[in-house]
C-alpha cells in the first residue's frame, strides 16, 4: 500500500509566485531550459480547474505523477550553502554591503539559482542556530560548475571586496542523493 502524503493547504492564485519571490527563487529559465518552471500559478484545489488532476507534491509543488522533467532529477545537483558572521553584526551598512555582494554572484554563468537570506524569526529551539548574519544558497548542475564558480572573477572580486566584513564563514556543499 502506498504511503499517505499529507498536502498542506493550497495557496491562492498569486501566492505561489509571491512566495517564490520572497524566498529568492529565480524563475528565469536557465541554459537548456525553454520556459519557466512555473508558467502560471496552479489552480485552486476543489474548483473546476483541478477536477481530475493529480495532487501536488508538497516538497516540489509539482504533480506527484509528474514526468521526470519536473521532478528533483531536473533540478541542479549541487548546493553550495554559505553562512556569514559579520565582524560588526549590528551594522546595517555592513550587512547591506554583504547582501549586495552576494546577490552579484547570481551573474556567474554556472550558478543555476540563488537564495540570499538573513536569520528568520522562527521558534527558539536547541537545534536552531540563528547566530549568523547572512546566508547564501547557490545551485549548480555539477561539481565542475561549482569549481568554475570558485575561480570566477566575480567570485574572486566578491571575496576581495567583502571579506573584510566577516569574522567567520562556514560552507556546506551537498549533492543530490
Amino acid at each position: 500500500m502506498p504511503a499517505q502524503v499529507q498536502v498542506r493547504p493550497a495557496l491562492r492564485r498569486g501566492q505561489v509566485r509571491r512566495h517564490l519571490d520572497i524566498a529568492g527563487i529565480d524563475l528565469r529559465p536557465g541554459p537548456g531550459i525553454t520556459g519557466s518552471a512555473i508558467a502560471s500559478d496552479p489552480p485552486v484545489p476543489g474548483t473546476r480547474e483541478t477536477a481530475g488532476r493529480a495532487p501536488l507534491n508538497p516538497s516540489l509543488s509539482t504533480p506527484m505523477n509528474a514526468p521526470a522533467s519536473l521532478s528533483n532529477a531536473a533540478h541542479p545537483r549541487i548546493v553550495h550553502h554559505v553562512f556569514f558572521w559579520l565582524k560588526r553584526p549590528d551594522s546595517k551598512e555592513d550587512l547591506d554591503q554583504l547582501l549586495t555582494g552576494i546577490r552579484g554572484l547570481a551573474a556567474i554563468e554556472t550558478v543555476r539559482g540563488i537564495h540570499v537570506g538573513v536569520p528568520a524569526s522562527t521558534e527558539k529551539r536547541e537545534v536552531v542556530d540563528n547566530s549568523y548574519s547572512a546566508s547564501e544558497i547557490l545551485y549548480f548542475d555539477d561539481l565542475e560548475g561549482q569549481a568554475a564558480y570558485q575561480v570566477h572573477p566575480l567570485h574572486q572580486a566578491f571575496v576581495r571586496t567583502c571579506s573584510h566584513l566577516w569574522a567567520k564563514v562556514v560552507v556546506y556543499d551537498a549533492r543530490s542523493a
